[in-house]
């Protein structure tokens, strides 16, 4: 009895890959397959990675395992050497971009860009996915169609470096008003993590116009001091993403704003972090990813000074507090307001700005109406006005 299955760590865009990898694999494999796509935007990442294909090597001692994604192509050799890995994958530089992945998914998720020309001192990525590259907006187009039709109420614009999209002279801005024109069916189109200093005055123009582009924002802004962002080779400074988002919320009030965050970058002061957790406020921030700093082999910032792991994890857990509790005071504004959410797995549900939502015992893929009447500090709760 042959079986194929496919274990995904990291970003939207790994999702892609591995609904991509399983199409390929599924002409091909004839006996116990497991593939591993790996990441490798911090250390943990690819620790949990190996972690995995060691487990599975003991659960599933005749299974192949396949090991892919960002990890495996930058260091290819110690992949191969683990007991139970018969294949390491390349990157397919040359593959279609415009792929995506909904199968299992509430949402689908369409990679429109992928790669990255930067060189960020911290990041390794560019090193696995490769220079940038963007799909051609007809074969995007066509696939959000494709989407639309199979019944996806909501899109996922993701990619790499997704605000430097650019086939042409069509930016990330006009190809989201183009997806947007060619499927009016479509009930919600949103914006994977973008970069403020990239955006493009199309998206920003849309964004005021259009109320299917969902207003939310996820930013890769990762420190809030100008000396640190220059150490990380970021190209925006503290006041370019503080007048991002002043910009963004004139243009549409109701936007919410997430970011990225790296708690603990080498050289990084007391004082250069308390302007990080001031940033939270300054922008009006409510969702946070934060990073404890880790080393990447290879990377410039893994040859500067090194800070003392407990400093870094212990700035790591006041950066997520102020982001909880940046978090309550959004959920706190929501009382009384009606929402219309997308249900998604385990009873949770997703409004258009990114509220989270209690919705138990909800299939998922529903477009609900609700009344928020309440909050856990972790998502609101609410009463049903309608469903969708």
């Amino acid at each position: 009895m042959s079986a194929l299955d496919v274990v995904t760590f990291g970003c939207r865009l790994n999702v892609v890959d591995s609904q991509a990898l399983l199409r390929e694999a599924r002409a091909e494999a004839t006996g116990d397959v497991v593939i591993v796509n790996t990441c490798a935007v911090t250390a943990e990442a690819t620790r949990q990675a190996r972690q995995a294909i060691r487990r599975l090597h003991r659960e599933r001692p005749r299974a192949e395992i396949v090991v892919a994604g960002c990890a495996a192509r930058i260091d290819p050799q110690r992949f191969a050497a683990m007991e139970g890995v018969t294949r390491v994958l390349g990157e397919a530089q040359d593959a279609p971009v415009a792929q995506s992945a909904s199968e299992g998914q509430t949402r689908a998720f369409l990679a429109v860009q992928n790669g990255c020309d930067h060189r960020c001192t911290f990041c390794v990525i560019p090193f696995g996915r490769g220079p940038a590259r963007s799909a051609p907006p007809q074969d995007a187009i066509a696939e959000a169609r494709r989407l639309v039709a199979s019944g996806r109420r909501e899109i996922v614009l993701t990619g790499v470096d997704l605000t430097s999209y650019r086939y042409q002279d069509v930016t990330l801005g006009a190809l989201a008003r183009a997806i947007l024109r060619a499927a009016p069916e479509l009930e919600r189109l949103r914006l994977s993590s973008i970069d403020c200093i990239e955006a493009d005055a199309d998206l920003v123009e849309l964004m005021a116009q259009e109320p299917r582009l969902a207003p939310h924002l996820h930013l890769s802004l990762q420190s809030g001091d100008d000396l640190v962002l220059k150490r990380m080779k970021r190209r925006h400074s503290r006041a370019e993403a503080v007048r991002f988002c002043e910009d963004m919320r004139e243009a549409r009030p109701d936007i919410v704003f997430g970011a990225d965050f790296i708690a603990g970058f080498p050289t990084e002061t007391e004082e250069m972090f308390a302007r990080t957790l001031d940033l939270v406020e300054a922008c009006g921030l409510t969702h946070l990813h934060v990073f404890p700093f880790s080393p990447r082999p290879g990377t410039p910032a893994a040859l500067m000074p090194q800070m003392d792991g407990a400093i870094v994890k212990e700035r790591a857990a006041r950066l997520r507090a102020a982001g909880d509790a940046a978090l309550a005071r959004h959920l706190d504004a929501q009382r009384g307001k009606r929402l219309r959410v997308l249900t998604e797995r385990g009873g949770l549900a997703r409004a258009a700005d990114f509220t989270p939502m209690r919705t138990p015992g909800e299939e998922p893929g529903r477009m609900l109406d609700m009344i928020a009447t309440d909050h856990d500090g972790r998502a609101l709760i609410g009463a049903q006005a309608g469903r969708g």
